[in-house]
């Protein structure tokens, strides 16, 4: 599909909505109006959220046809809006209307090509339940580092999302740093300019195709090197990862906040290890945020409070 941002979604628009269908017609999977849309509020509310899905795809990924989209895509900005503590009213809506979405996407394949397309954002569902479930969403805000993140982490019952955890604890990477690794992302050692002491650096992909250097400890690296001597990637299911982390919170006395909230213990060393080195504030600030893959310095002062 070509056209702007705001003409695709006025495509996708004209495949799923019906003024005025019955909903015993939208809820019957003999009917031609089996799950479209028949209120224009929430057809115009489910289009904003869509408008500003395609607009974080074309900023981030590049992605100017909308038709392209997968469950990647899908589950890389339901975990960009959660990192920014959403209320759950609104990460609810924000999965709805990517449920809906993908029915329109599935009807303009049809309709228009002639085509079955296998679209599946299911992925979107399995984010939502577990930040409600760890209480990632909520109508206020709250300090999400963990008190002994290093107890958290040798909790962990998985040896692998031991691994993983370990990554996002001392390199600040993502959770999608961290689900699949391959060995080319592995880009040796170096001398980290701030600590003056050698780590291992790995290349992620994060926040939607934001390339950057995940610097960790060398016995972590070492780690990785080994693993792939015997395998050709690193990954491992979200799911199960959300669920280990769960069960070891409760078991090490911590707030259940996900993997998150290493990455807030990432930002808070850092910035001592700048502030060690005696960088000034402003700069620490910019320099932790472009490590975390943020744009603008303010963001890290939003895991430092």
């Amino acid at each position: 599909m070509r056209g702007s941002v705001y003409y695709q979604s006025s495509q996708l628009v004209k495949q799923i909505f019906v003024e005025g269908a019955k909903k015993q017609d939208r809820v019957n999977p003999n009917h031609q109006h089996y799950q479209l849309i028949a209120s224009y509020k929430t057809m115009e509310s489910y289009r904003n959220i869509w408008n500003n899905f395609f607009n974080y795809l074309l900023e981030h990924w590049k992605i100017k046809d909308f038709e392209k989209i997968s469950s990647e895509h899908i589950a890389a900005y339901m975990d960009y809006k959660i990192e920014y503590y959403p209320s759950k009213q609104y990460l609810e809506k924000i999965s709805a209307s990517l449920c809906k979405l993908e029915i329109a996407l599935k009807l303009f394949a049809k309709n228009i090509h002639g085509v079955e397309r296998d679209y599946d954002f299911s992925i979107r569902q399995t984010i939502l339940d577990n930040a409600r479930d760890l209480k990632l969403v909520a109508s206020n805000y709250h300090n999400r580092a963990y008190s002994n993140p290093k107890l958290l982490i040798s909790n962990l019952r998985d040896d692998y999302h031991r691994l993983a955890a370990i990554v996002q604890y001392e390199g600040g990477a993502r959770i999608e740093g961290v689900a699949l690794i391959k060995p080319e992302q592995l880009m040796g050692t170096k001398i980290d300019p701030i600590t003056n002491n050698e780590v291992g650096v790995i290349v992620t992909k994060e926040k939607g195709g934001k390339v950057g250097e995940v610097l960790i400890n060398l016995d972590t690296y070492k780690k990785l090197e080994s693993y792939f001597q015997e395998h050709d990637k690193f990954k491992i299911n979200r799911q199960a990862y959300y669920n280990d982390i769960k069960q070891s919170a409760i078991t090490s006395n911590e707030n259940q906040e996900a993997s998150h909230g290493l990455r807030w213990n990432f930002a808070k060393r850092r910035m001592f290890e700048y502030g060690k080195a005696e960088f000034k504030y402003e700069v620490c600030l910019q320099q932790v945020s472009h490590e975390m893959k943020h744009n603008r310095a303010s963001i890290t002062k939003y895991y430092l409070a």
